[in-house]
């Protein structure tokens, strides 16, 4: 059924955006973790991309998408008043959300904003909450202000110093583990971001979560396209995840079968440009 482009933000302009959705079913249903399927045409191809907020009694859900590719480009194309053909959800299982004191919640990239709904659920459940978010410059940031809203501390990183603090996200997150009283981890963000965060926990033997992203086809385990190795054994994304024990997780596997389609999917992308009156 198509769903309704309420607003759209243009967060970083021709490469990232918000869009917030009249959903009420799935806002009314949606946990964080939670994802949702869209298809821009009845040719298309299905799109994962995790919800980033909800408003159950506007019946809004939130989502922010990277232009990567053509389907990404598609929907890029949508303005507020447009609508989506179809949206299916909310998929996945939830975020395990339990009181345990301090909650540190990483985000990189577009991760970022999947990762602000996460850690608005810790603040709810009464968790003190350390977000810290990374990207490679100041203008590339997102979802600062949001978390400033609800969390307790909050840390910027930025590899070129150009805002907040110079370096890598796991830099801050390595001095707070070592401060102690942690109770889990939770990273969203890119897969080497991801892995690094992985790595720098498990000394401490900090619970670790972290939400993948692998290819996806149908987002109802039927397919078995999203399969990942975790603890040496094949979860499938969509549905036994689409968050793991980052200390068990395959990353090299994963980031290999994420590379798999890279060259057809730079083709389609770069086919449609073209097929585009301003050609780019």
């Amino acid at each position: 059924m198509p769903t309704p482009i309420l607003r759209k933000e243009r967060l970083i302009p021709g490469k990232t955006s918000k869009l917030v959705l009249h959903a009420p079913e799935i806002a009314a249903k949606a946990r964080p973790g939670h994802f949702v399927m869209l298809r821009m045409s009845p040719e298309g191809e299905r799109i994962p991309l995790t919800i980033a907020d909800t408003d159950a009694s506007r019946g809004e859900i939130t989502i922010v998408y990277l232009v990567l590719g053509k389907s990404t480009a598609l929907l890029e194309a949508l303005e507020a008043g447009d609508s989506i053909l179809d949206v299916c959800g909310p998929l996945g299982r939830p975020t395990k959300i339990e009181k345990v004191g301090t909650v540190i919640c990483v985000g990189g990239g577009t991760g970022i904003a999947a990762m602000h709904h996460i850690a608005k659920g810790h603040a709810r459940a009464g968790n003190h909450v350390v977000a810290v978010i990374g990207a490679r410059e100041k203008s590339l940031l997102l979802f600062e202000k949001e978390l400033m809203g609800f969390v307790n501390e909050l840390v910027v990183c930025t590899d070129d110093g150009s805002y907040g603090r110079k370096g890598l996200v796991t830099e801050p997150l390595k001095e707070r583990l070592e401060a102690g009283g942690v109770g889990e981890v939770v990273a969203v963000g890119p897969v080497p971001m991801m892995a690094a965060v992985a790595e720098v926990t498990r000394p401490f033997g900090v619970a670790t979560t972290v939400s993948l992203n692998p290819i996806m086809v149908d987002g109802i385990g039927m397919c078995g396209a999203c399969r990942v190795s975790v603890g040496g054994k094949t979860k499938f994304a969509c549905v036994d995840g689409p968050e793991f024990d980052g200390h068990q997780v395959d990353f090299p596997e994963l980031r290999r079968r994420l590379a798999a389609f890279r060259e057809q999917e730079a083709e389609s992308y770069d086919r449609y440009r073209k097929e585009q009156p301003h050609g780019n």
